[in-house]
């Protein structure tokens, strides 16, 4: 429907399709700027209002008792993981996880998910391991999913506490080690390994991953002989374009290096008429878990040991992608996984 040359949906959209885009709209930005939203909120009581010492407390509490949680299993809620928004979410795409045939899960043993690509924002992860409305409990219920982001999620107030609710743990090494040495087994860290850089290379069609020189991740499951699973996410790069150019690179890399996140420009679906915009495109995104690969335990991996295993899940990983690429992309003699 068209008024004064400004495209809008037809009336007879229904209102659940409406509401998946809002969520799908708002949560990308909520998981870009919620943090910073939260930090000059916390200021703004905190300086103007009649609550500045609530908040104080509230300040305190986490700064000095517990900051450390994220790196120590962080604290799931089954509650916040349930809120109706993440399902519709979820199905703005839609976002469906799926395993391939006979991938089980030993119920006493701990697993390293590796995910990619990471696309703008690991939508089709967050979507699928972030919230009870995933395939995960379905698959693998014997085990529990630890979703690994940025560190900085942690230390931005009432933000953290949404990103600790949904399973998340620190990006950190000792906050992934912490959940894989767990004896008890049944949990899972779900780790995207090529990081906020990846994103750069977020392209509809295009599937370049930071892998080459990424190699803690091998290191950390060899000192605990914790399985690696390779992880596809089929159409993420799907749901947002960006904008480039060589200086727009130069200083998206300096802030990157400096806060950690990849500052890019993206250009998904907007408002009315525009293609330019924070809504991701409605596209459907397959997250495809693949078999683990075993590796030893070894307490103190030499490089050499190091970069064997890494080379064997590469080619783990570029396999699977040979494979699978038929079932879930057009056109897929022309797709291929750039390693980079």
């Amino acid at each position: 429907m068209e008024i004064a040359g400004i495209q809008f949906a037809p009336l007879k959209v229904p209102l659940d399709r409406r509401l998946q885009t809002l969520a799908a709209g708002a949560g990308f930005v909520w998981l870009i700027f919620g943090g910073f939203i939260c930090l000059i909120w916390s200021i703004y009581l905190v300086l103007f209002t009649k609550y500045w010492l609530l908040i104080v407390a509230y300040l305190g509490w986490f700064v000095l008792w517990d900051i450390k949680i994220s790196e120590q299993g962080g604290r799931p809620s089954r509650w916040v993981r349930s809120w109706r928004w993440w399902k519709y979410m979820k199905d703005y795409f839609p976002a469906v996880l799926e395993r391939l045939p006979w991938v089980e899960l030993d119920p006493k043993k701990n697993y390293l998910f590796c995910c990619f690509p990471h696309g703008m924002l690991s939508l089709g992860v967050f979507c699928t391991f972030g919230s009870e409305y995933g395939e995960f409990k379905t698959y693998f219920p014997n085990h529990q999913a630890h979703v690994v982001t940025l560190n900085q999620h942690y230390i931005m107030p009432f933000f953290r506490e949404i990103a600790l609710a949904l399973g998340g743990i620190s990006a950190e090494a000792r906050a992934i080690d912490h959940v894989l040495k767990n004896p008890e087994g049944g949990h899972v860290c779900v780790l995207m390994p090529g990081g906020a850089q990846e994103s750069y290379y977020c392209k509809p069609g295009q599937y370049q991953i930071v892998l080459k020189k990424r190699k803690g991740f091998v290191k950390l499951a060899l000192k605990n002989g914790t399985p690696l699973v390779p992880v596809l996410s089929f159409g993420e790069t799907d749901t947002f374009d960006q904008v480039e150019g060589n200086t727009l690179r130069k200083i998206q890399e300096t802030i990157r290096r400096w806060i950690g996140v990849a500052p890019v420009v993206p250009v998904g679906r907007g408002f009315f008429q525009y293609s330019f915009g924070l809504i991701p495109r409605r596209k459907p995104i397959w997250v495809v878990v693949g078999h683990p690969m075993e590796v030893p335990k070894i307490e103190s991996p030499t490089h050499e040991q190091v970069e064997e295993y890494h080379a064997k899940f590469s080619k783990v990983l570029e396999e699977m992608f040979e494979e699978q690429k038929y079932n879930y992309l057009k056109e897929p003699e022309n797709k291929k996984l750039v390693i980079l």
